[in-house]
């Protein structure tokens, strides 16, 4: 349990968080394997930015998420991807990604989820990773390190060191991030034994699973990465920055499943970089 918030209101957060997820879950698998289309983001940017897709699934995800917050939390923060930011009161901001992989989710891919987590300045201090069409979610957080799906209930840990030759690795793309950024990824994928791409968040839970060692990525946002962060940690993993500082905020991002093949990896992301 943190000593961040009292137990009393650690109890609070964990329930709201798992009711946001019992919320979302619905409305996210009511179009999922339909024909939704995705509205491009991207081009609003430019056209050299890759295609970012939002749904309608999407922003119904969010809306009532954000609906339940208001109800039983008015003084909280929140900060979600698709209506962006509400100023509060308490000191804590719920940061919420209603679909993360939405490029997934309108191929229909099982690997997207929806991700929330619960921060106050020094961080997050909870998440959830949910995936509602498998029906698995990995907690993590104010004493909660947990996955529950179809196979039942258990612990989440962490993968023990191993070297870095026999790791796994994950990242959305495999041209991560700028030339410069994607040479530095490569000084790291090309030295492990696996490299799997396209899993979106569910890679970051994979790795709370103890199923992968890595994960590495750039151009994340704080709804992206708060929930993994949360989840791994509790899981006895470490998330960190390029640098090895910290991440919460969003960025590059190095995910890894314990302290030792963090350190390999930080140290050649660091040269190439």
């Amino acid at each position: 349990m943190s000593d961040r918030v009292s137990q009393a209101e650690a109890t609070a957060l964990v329930t709201l968080a798992h009711a946001l997820a019992d919320v979302a879950r619905p409305v996210t698998l009511k179009h999922f394997r339909t024909a939704i289309e995705g509205e491009d983001k991207a081009l609003k940017r430019g056209p050299s930015d890759r295609f970012d897709p939002v749904t309608a699934a999407d922003r119904a995800s969010e809306a009532a998420m954000r609906a339940l917050i208001e109800q039983h939390r008015p003084d909280d923060a929140i900060l979600g991807e698709e209506f962006g930011p509400r100023p509060g009161t308490s000191g804590l901001t719920w940061v919420l990604d209603p679909i993360d992989g939405t490029r997934g989710y309108i191929s229909g891919t099982p690997t997207w989820g929806v991700l929330i987590s619960v921060a106050d300045a020094a961080g997050p201090l909870f998440g959830i990773i949910d995936q509602p069409y498998i029906g698995e979610r990995f907690e993590g957080g104010l004493g909660h390190a947990r996955l529950t799906g179809p196979g039942g209930s258990r612990p989440l840990a962490t993968r023990p060191p191993r070297p870095l030759r026999e790791a796994i690795l994950v990242s959305t793309f495999p041209e991560i991030g700028t030339p410069a950024e994607h040479a530095a990824f490569r000084s790291v994928a090309d030295r492990v034994r696996l490299v799997r791409y396209g899993l979106d968040c569910y890679g970051y839970a994979l790795v709370a699973a103890g199923q992968v060692d890595l994960v590495i990525e750039a151009g994340l946002m704080p709804y992206d990465v708060q929930a993994p962060i949360a989840v791994i940690e509790a899981a006895g993993g470490i998330v960190t920055d390029w640098t090895g500082g910290p991440v919460h905020h969003g960025g590059r991002v190095l995910a890894a499943a314990n302290p030792a093949i963090h350190a390999e990896a930080l140290a050649l992301l660091r040269h190439a970089a």
